[in-house]
């Protein structure tokens, strides 16, 4: 069984989760559960990661389902700050179905934040574990909106492999260490442990980051670079290039914006064979602290390997060095 198959099992269960939490709404809040159905199938998550809950839960007890209103959690944060990321993009964000951009902007309010909150009242807890699920979703969105704002504020001249990685930690990190260690809050396992699968979220989601900056690059629509955005792979060409290579590489991200031009010939300077080395063994070294921690949590040997398999497919590396680009680019 693989973490896929678990996702085929219990996604009925994640949705039916959710589809419970809009019935509480009520009649009095049927526009707003509309609205939140229209985002929900507007914008669907193309990764099951709703899967990392019910990994950690069963890892912990051995039994991955009673964390399933925790995947609903996961789903719908990531659903609403989705939205709320599109909206900071060159493009923009598309409008889902009926919804006036206004409408799903407070929609998405709404769903990654009210419905969480009550899904969480629903479960049957003690008071002190309610409050500490509770405070998890509150700190893990400020503290992965500071490191988005961090994001979008990056001064491109002081970037460095480990300002990224810091910014990383806090908008991608912070999710999924808010919702692995929601998921050890749930199992009833030591703080000890609670905190160590916090950090092993942490881990995850600077891997989940770099997986998703070489999906922007592959897909061919390069928001990164069209947003300006200071990615791990751009510091590290950066941090490694000679003062005159510095230059030139600065005065293209400064004009990738508004030229499909040097956006090729950046995109030729991040996938020459040497940048693409250095850069998988950063990966590898992400992966092994991932594998490090996960070593030590110890837990149910059933569910083990899938956790690892999720921390593979995180792991990936992707993109592949462009000899065309880069002899173009190194040309120009």
């Amino acid at each position: 069984m693989s973490y896929l198959d678990l996702h085929r099992e219990v996604s009925q269960d994640i949705d039916a989760e959710i589809d419970t939490a809009l019935e509480r709404l009520g009649p009095a809040a049927g526009t707003t559960r509309n609205s939140v159905a229209k985002l929900l199938e507007h914008r669907k998550l193309r990764h099951p990661l709703s899967v990392l809950p019910l990994l950690t839960h069963a890892m912990e007890t051995g039994n991955p389902r009673p964390a399933i209103p925790l995947s609903a959690v996961h789903l719908l944060w990531w659903t609403s700050a989705c939205y709320l990321d599109d909206l900071t993009d060159a493009n923009g964000a598309s409008i889902p179905g009926e919804l006036s951009e206004n409408e799903a902007l407070l929609t998405s309010v709404i769903t990654g934040n009210s419905l969480p909150i009550q899904i969480l009242l629903a479960q049957d807890l003690p008071e002190s574990a309610r409050g500490a699920l509770i405070t998890e979703i509150v700190n893990g969105w400020i503290i992965s909106v500071d490191g988005q704002i961090d994001d979008m504020r990056r001064d491109i001249f002081s970037a460095s492999r480990k300002s990224v990685a810091d910014t990383y930690r806090r908008k991608s990190g912070a999710p999924f260490g808010m919702i692995t260690a929601m998921a050890a809050i749930f199992s009833g396992t030591t703080t000890e442990k609670v905190e160590l699968w916090r950090e092993f979220g942490y881990v995850f989601g600077i891997l989940w980051q770099m997986f998703n900056d070489q999906e922007d690059i592959l897909s061919g629509r390069n928001e990164d670079l069209l947003n300006g955005t200071v990615t791990y792979l751009l510091a590290s060409v950066i941090e490694d290039a000679s003062p005159d290579s510095r230059a030139r590489i600065l005065g293209l991200r400064a004009a990738a914006g508004r030229s499909q031009q040097a956006r090729a010939e950046l995109e030729g300077l991040l996938r020459t064979p040497a940048a693409l080395d250095r850069y998988r063994a950063e990966i590898d070294a992400f992966r092994a602290e991932g594998y490090r921690i996960l070593d030590e949590l110890g837990g149910d040997e059933t569910y083990s390997p899938m956790l690892r398999h999720l921390v593979d497919h995180a792991s990936q590396m992707l993109l592949e060095a462009d000899l065309d680009l880069s002899v173009v680019s190194g040309a120009a």
